[in-house]
């Protein structure tokens, strides 16, 4: 099947999104709660029959889509490095996960495993955090590079954010496999740039927030 460059962009705002929640938690900021919720959830859905649909529609991306449409705009003021930072590791990531298989498997495992959890609890409850987090430790933070989270000491301590942030991990990992199974490469990032800002800005225009 052929994917659009709009499938890709959704993508990559995945992946954008995920991250910046990290920092946002790493760092004690404001939390998108409603962008913590469509990340999660899109790593537990496997199978969905569309780009949107895993993110639970464009409006779940709206953190995301508005980060990434600075990220690629013209003004380099605008553009957070930590953050790109962030996405370029878990990119690095995921390719190197991809060449385990076993790695691979453990992962499909952990998150199915998590899948029946939200039988019981919601995709958020700290149950199901704590489940996805145990499986990016397992999988994604055997590899190198890790990611080195940058943050308040006492934030990066405590359990629970700890146990969110490596889920958002997991979430930014995901997005990494939707990118590349959408035909994401380094070449047509760079020459469809232009055409990535254009679309983040269609779809913001959409849900109201330009």
């Amino acid at each position: 099947m052929e994917h659009t460059i709009r499938e890709r962009t959704l993508a990559l705002a995945g992946i954008f999104q995920a991250v910046a929640l990290v920092k946002q938690i790493a760092r004690a900021e404001r939390r998108d709660q409603s962008a913590i919720e469509a990340s999660i959830n899109s790593i537990l859905k496997i199978d969905a029959p569309s780009v949107d649909d895993i993110y639970g529609g464009v409006s779940g991306l709206e953190l995301g889509l508005g980060i990434l449409k600075k990220q690629l705009g013209t003004k380099a003021n605008s553009r957070d490095l930590e953050i790109t930072q962030y996405a370029v590791t878990i990119l690095h990531l995921e390719r190197k996960l991809d060449k385990r298989p076993a790695l691979m498997a453990t992962l499909r495992e952990g998150i199915l495993h998590a899948q029946s959890q939200v039988e019981y609890f919601s995709a958020i409850h700290d149950t199901v955090i704590a489940s996805l987090a145990d499986t990016y430790l397992n999988t994604v933070s055997t590899l190198t590079p890790r990611v080195i989270v940058k943050g308040d000491p006492s934030t990066l301590t405590d359990k629970a954010n700890t146990e969110l942030i490596r889920a958002l991990l997991l979430a930014a990992i995901r997005s990494c496999v939707l990118w590349r199974q959408c035909g994401g490469n380094r070449f047509n990032l760079l020459l469809n740039r232009g055409a990535m800002v254009a679309i983040c800005e269609d779809l913001l225009s959409a849900t109201g927030n330009p």
